[in-house]
């Protein structure tokens, strides 16, 4: 775990609840969901197909809003943002990392990577470095100028890693980032996730349904009947300094 002194909770959910109507019947996915991530923690959020964990990230990430409670990034509350304060928030302090990787197929690579960028009007020479450098951290400086439809699914995540961490994010949110990849092509894809947000002192959030995550992470929890339940018997990764 990486940790400051004058960092503590960089990300907190304070009596979380969120419910939708279907045919006339309220569905509550996340019940009363209260927890604090410290800084640069990798946590792992597991539970079965349906059991809210898309929901909760995506409520981390401001792309929804909870039915009630609050969600709190680097003390700012963001479901009391509009719906576009909280998608500047989200371009410029979010980093997401999906299954599906999500790179536009007629830009390069490395304007994939710089695409964040460019949303939140930060286009600079010195934004085109550091993509470059980002690209060359994930092994792909060889390929800046190709395009997505020509990289390997896992050369395509790492194109999606480095996206995810191009603004210089508070927390990256990784949404069964190896899910689409054989199992060798996954765990890498996965230990280069862990060492680059550790390096960089990121809070890690990941959404999985493998076990075989559990062993990096450093605090694991479990989503059951809409309740969020810390994992303590998972022996957690030992502290990393930066």
């Amino acid at each position: 775990m990486v940790a400051t002194n004058d960092c503590v909770g960089v990300v907190k959910l304070d009596h979380v609840t969120k419910a939708y109507e279907e045919g006339g019947v309220q569905r509550t996915i996340l019940r009363d969901v209260s927890i604090e991530f410290g800084c640069g923690e990798f946590a792992v959020l597991l539970g079965k197909s349906g059991s809210g964990k898309s929901t909760l990230l995506n409520l981390i990430g401001g792309i929804d809003a909870p039915t009630s409670g609050e969600v709190w990034i680097d003390g700012q509350a963001i479901a009391r943002m509009s719906d576009a304060e909280r998608t500047l928030y989200r371009r410029r302090h979010i980093g997401f990392v999906f299954q599906a990787f999500n790179l536009i197929p007629t830009l390069t690579v490395r304007e994939n990577v710089m695409l964040p960028l460019e949303l939140a009007g930060r286009l600079s020479p010195e934004a085109r470095r550091r993509a470059e450098a980002l690209l060359d951290q994930v092994g792909l400086a060889h390929r800046m100028d190709a395009f997505p439809d020509r990289l390997s699914g896992g050369e395509q995540q790492r194109v999606a890693i480095a996206r995810a961490l191009i603004n210089d994010p508070l927390v990256v949110l990784a949404d069964e980032p190896t899910g689409n990849l054989d199992y060798d092509t996954g765990k890498l894809v996965l230990d280069l996730l862990d060492t680059l947000t550790r390096r960089a002192g990121k809070n890690l959030i990941m959404v999985t349904h493998s076990e075989e995550v559990v062993g990096i992470a450093d605090r694991v929890f479990r989503l059951r009947e809409g309740k969020l339940v810390e994992d303590r018997l998972v022996l957690s990764h030992p502290p990393t300094s930066v």
